[in-house]
């Protein structure tokens, strides 16, 4: 007996790999920045984390039990954000401001636009810009490393983020290239330690959860813009603030980053280019520039869909070219 085949709609090709297991791959590659964290600034970092992982969690939650729709939080999204959105914060920040900061990422940005895959913006980078406008203070009282490897490196970052010290005179002398990528000075909580960062990347890469193009080219073309605008000490400059943490986990997030090789290289340029702007050019207020700079290139995500994607062989359009 013949059968009628069954039409379906799109997509028809399935994966091993699900929502489920590529967050978790995500949240096992930001353990070791998790590990530094604790090692760093103590027991407070993990409280902090916890309670946005909570936060997030548990407004992903009511959300759906309010709009009666099926619990979203097995596919582990919403404990990303959590993780994420505390890395970009001081140890210190009050616990009440770091759950307003949740629910901005969870129920403004995230689920107002229809929940995971409609966010227009990374929801962490949304939160944590939020908050730095809310709550500018509680977001620029870092805490700083209680073991160091050298009490002169510990010294020479007492009163100023390595960001902060590079933009004086003779900050750089005073800064060494391994402390900053091991971890050792102020900041927020995930940014410190590039080598815990980098961990995490080479582990995201080899799963095949990212590719290395907008991480690369992120990071190598704020050293190159940062180099032609003026700065003496590249190095030391993509290894200050949040970049390791933008380039790898945020700026490669899969619904606010291009879908083409093209574009990836065109978004991670602009990433790049706005990053190095923002730091050595505008004022203090706004940040080290990584936040912002990846919000604004998410914005323009659609239009480098556009004009990278393939051309359908044999349209209108192609014919009109060839013309």
């Amino acid at each position: 007996m013949n059968k009628t085949p069954s039409i379906a709609s799109s997509p028809h090709i399935s994966a091993a790999g699900s929502t489920a297991t590529i967050m978790l791959d995500v949240l096992i590659a930001l353990l070791p920045a998790f590990a530094a964290s604790i090692f760093y600034f103590g027991l407070r970092a993990a409280l902090v984390t916890g309670v946005c992982v909570a936060s997030c969690v548990g407004f992903e939650a009511l959300w759906c039990l309010l709009n009666k729709k099926p619990l979203a939080i097995k596919d582990l999204s919403a404990a990303v954000t959590g993780v994420l959105l505390a890395f970009n914060l001081p140890a210190s920040i009050p616990l009440w401001q770091a759950v307003v900061g949740s629910l901005v990422a969870i129920i403004v940005i995230k689920q107002l636009f229809g929940g995971i895959g409609c966010n227009f913006v990374n929801p962490a980078l949304a939160g944590r810009v939020v908050m730095a406008l809310s709550f500018t203070g509680a977001m620029v009282n870092y805490s700083y490393p209680l073991r160091t490897l050298t009490s002169a490196s510990l010294d020479a970052l007492s009163s100023a983020t390595p960001l902060a010290v590079l933009a004086s005179e003779e900050g750089a002398s005073s800064l060494s290239a391994l402390s900053l990528f091991l971890g050792e000075h102020g900041g927020v909580l995930g940014e410190t330690s590039c080598a815990a960062l980098l961990l995490g990347g080479i582990y995201l890469c080899g799963r095949g959860v990212i590719k290395p193009l907008i991480p690369l080219c992120y990071i190598g073309s704020t050293f190159i813009f940062s180099w032609m605008f003026g700065n003496e000490h590249p190095l030391l400059f993509i290894l200050s603030g949040g970049l390791f943490l933008g380039a790898i986990f945020m700026a490669t997030d899969y619904v606010t980053s291009p879908y083409t090789a093209k574009g990836k290289l065109i978004y991670a340029l602009g990433c790049g280019l706005l990053t190095a702007l923002i730091r050595m050019f505008a004022g203090s207020g706004s940040g080290e520039g990584v936040s912002y700079s990846i919000l604004l290139m998410n914005l323009v995500v659609p239009y480098i869909n556009d004009l990278t994607r393939s051309k359908p062989y044999g349209t209108e359009v192609q014919r009109n070219e060839a013309r």
